[in-house]
Order: C-alpha cells, then structure tokens, then sequence
C-alpha cells in the first residue's frame, strides 16, 4: 500500500513490509523508531554548525534509513541535499522539502500505527 500526500508517494509500506518479511508489527516497531529519532535535528545541528562533514554523514544515514523504511519522498529529498552537501550548493530550499516531508511522512505513520 503506498501512502501519498498530493499524489506523491511518501511510505511504499508493500516494499518495507517485503523486507521484514510480511511482519507488520515489526515494521510499527521499526518505524516507531524512526519517529523517535532525531535525524532532522541531527542534521540541523551541524548544517547549523558549519560542520559539512557531519552534515554528510548524518543524511548519508537518514538516506539509509528511509531507505531500508521504504520512506520514499524523505529517501529522494535525503539523496538530493546529500549531493547539495558535497557540491557546496546552496541547500535551504531542500532543507525546508526536507522538513516538511518529515511532517506530512510522521502523519502517514501515524496513521499506518494506530498511533
């Protein structure tokens, strides 16, 4: 089941659910722990900081982490500003997408949770 916001697919839940395999209480369990986590903060953090290095290796984990989540609009956003990272591009406007996948993707586990 894809979750979308505006026609855009944010949590692909039939992808994830194949890598636990079919267990969907794993899955809630595993993206409950997503919730509880502090990427964008990380993130945040050492953009706020300067700090480039650590800005790389934190998305470099969001991307891994969305990724093994099936999160596809944070996984995308997460591959796009990792590359602004690297090239030195101005990332701000991704930042901002990325922020606000972040909202729109914790309603859509909400609603897959029941919580």
């Amino acid at each position: 089941m894809d979750m979308n916001v505006k026609g855009e697919v944010y949590i692909d839940s039939d992808d994830a659910l194949k890598r636990v395999g079919g267990n969907m209480g794993l899955y809630k369990k595993l993206l409950g722990r997503f919730v509880d986590g502090n990427y964008l903060e990380a993130i945040e953090n050492a953009l706020g900081s300067g700090n480039m290095e650590e800005s790389a290796k934190q998305v470099h984990t969001l991307k891994g982490v969305s990724a093994n989540l099936s999160l596809v609009k944070i996984r995308a956003l997460s591959v796009e500003l990792e590359g602004k990272i690297h090239s030195g591009e101005d990332h701000a406007g991704c930042l901002d997408e990325l922020r606000g996948a972040f909202a729109a993707t914790r309603e859509k586990i909400s609603e897959l949770t029941g919580s």
